[in-house]
């Protein structure tokens, strides 16, 4: 079953952003994940929390894809990166079967 990873991200400094987002797309890819939504431009629809800066949607063949993605060496090795300037929260769901 497809499985992705939903994120909302604040961003606190744009130091980190050229070498991130040179080099995620093709980690990513070598999960077999697919951006669906990168960046996005979020707009409130409901509710009060604050709006991220970005967001994002990211598709895998299944869980375990997902879940290999973001353990890998690769990913977390970006993801110490991104941390110098931003939070995230993210989230791992199933498609409808």
């Amino acid at each position: 079953m497809r499985a992705f990873v939903i994120g909302q991200m604040q961003i606190n400094s744009r130091d980190w952003m050229d070498e991130y987002f040179s080099k995620i797309p093709d980690v990513v890819a070598l999960h077999q994940g697919q951006f669906l939504v990168r960046g996005g431009d979020p707009e409130c629809l409901e509710g009060d929390n604050a709006l991220p800066d970005a967001a994002f949607i990211i598709e895998f063949p299944d869980r375990s894809f997902a879940k290999d993605f973001w353990g890998s060496k690769e990913f977390q090795a970006l993801a110490v990166l991104r941390r110098t300037g931003s939070t995230l929260n993210a989230i791992l769901v199933d498609k409808l079967a």
